[in-house]
């Protein structure tokens, strides 16, 4: 009975989040901070945040695991991925997956700080590998602590802390030197700065207390990954390569496009900044720098809402970003970006949250492209 009754709130939450997001088309993709709170601490949910190790230690959702969207997607130091399209092979996958503490029953909800890429990294990740539940975070671990009270009685206790440090720093450095008969203090002066530093200091470890006591009750916490590894397994029939790309694809697109131009069915967006289109800068073991040939130039923060902090714009904002770009819902789309988990996926997640059908993201992206020296490239 416990274990339906934690079916029904899973789904139910899932089902306000697609009401509250209203004007999307495709209302399965997303879950609110406020529906995904309600999901902390269950044990058939995990929270996988798609942010790097550094960062998840200085700041992730309770209970959750770390799963760098720049590392899932494994090549060698040359490019190569062995199996393409997939990220990672089968054994591999599973292993890494497994070894999160995650099994095939569990709700996957993934996050980053707030932008959307890293996200929609590990959202794409588990769709390809045919993972039933996997929803995304709008807004991510910054949208959880603009909602958790215990949040903001931590930033309130923590910016009056830090006020009355200073205050007793600058208040010992006057005792200091009333003492040592560099002031013009009197004694009774003296004795009450004395008493001043004294309260003060009872303040600042009153405060330190109160902090640490609420600090326990944070949903969003420092410190290190603790997990118990668990067996996962993914049935080949389950993969869905609906979702990812190989480079095969992409050079049959970028041919069609070079051949037809705008009248070509396809489209191939290069999520990338300026300086990794123009090949002025390369990344990570990549041989060359420049874009594919035909790419249509759009950068992935043209999609993320930064003004309100959330992973993606309203969707007639969005609508008006490719309709600007020519991305129409009649195109095959792909996107790619440095390692096709990332950047590209924040793009082609926005295409299906507006309903576009035929949308993927290149999985072996820039690091393998630019490494193959049978493809073109253009700088």
């Amino acid at each position: 009975m416990k274990s339906l009754l934690k079916v029904l709130a899973i789904a139910a939450a899932f089902t306000t989040a697609a009401m509250a997001s209203g004007s999307y088309k495709d209302n399965n993709i997303l879950i609110s901070a406020e529906e995904a709170v309600k999901l902390i601490g269950d044990p058939k949910v995990m929270f996988v945040s798609g942010d790097s190790e550094d960062v998840y230690k200085l700041g992730h959702i309770k209970g959750s695991v770390e799963m760098y969207a720049h590392h899932l997607h494994h090549a060698d130091i040359n490019g190569r991925m062995h199996c393409a399209p997939l990220f990672r092979c089968l054994d591999d996958a599973e292993h890494y997956i497994g070894s999160k503490g995650i099994g095939n029953d569990m709700t996957i909800i993934a996050y980053d700080d707030f932008k959307g890429p890293n996200a929609t990294g590990v959202y794409f990740f588990f769709k390809s590998y045919g993972h039933k539940n996997v929803k995304v975070l709008n807004g991510g671990r910054a949208a959880i602590m603009a909602i958790d009270p215990a949040q903001k009685k931590y930033d309130e206790l923590y910016g009056e802390l830090k006020e009355s440090k200073r205050s007793l720093k600058d208040s010992s450095k006057e005792l200091k030197e009333a003492k040592k008969g560099k002031s013009e203090l009197t004694p009774d002066q003296i004795a009450s700065l004395n008493k001043t530093v004294a309260d003060m200091e009872a303040k600042v470890a009153s405060l330190e207390k109160s902090i640490a006591e609420v600090e326990a009750e944070l949903l969003v916490v420092r410190g290190d990954e603790h997990v118990k590894a668990k067996t996962y397994h993914i049935n080949k029939d389950d993969i869905d390569l609906s979702y990812i790309a190989g480079k095969e694809e992409l050079k049959h697109a970028m041919e069609d496009i070079l051949k037809n131009g705008k009248d070509s069915k396809y489209v191939i967006v290069d999520s990338r900044s300026m300086t990794e289109i123009i090949g002025e800068r390369k990344m990570d073991n990549v041989a060359r720098g420049g874009h594919i040939p035909g790419a249509t130039l759009l950068e992935w923060n043209k999609i993320s809402d930064m003004d309100n902090k959330l992973s993606f714009k309203k969707a007639e904002e969005l609508k008006a970003v490719f309709d600007q770009y020519n991305i129409t819902p009649d195109k095959t789309v792909y996107a790619y970006c440095q390692v096709g988990a990332g950047r590209s996926t924040e793009i082609i997640t926005a295409l299906k949250l507006l309903g576009y059908k035929n949308v993927k993201a290149y999985s072996g992206s820039w690091d393998e492209w630019g490494n193959d020296m049978n493809l073109p490239i253009k700088r």
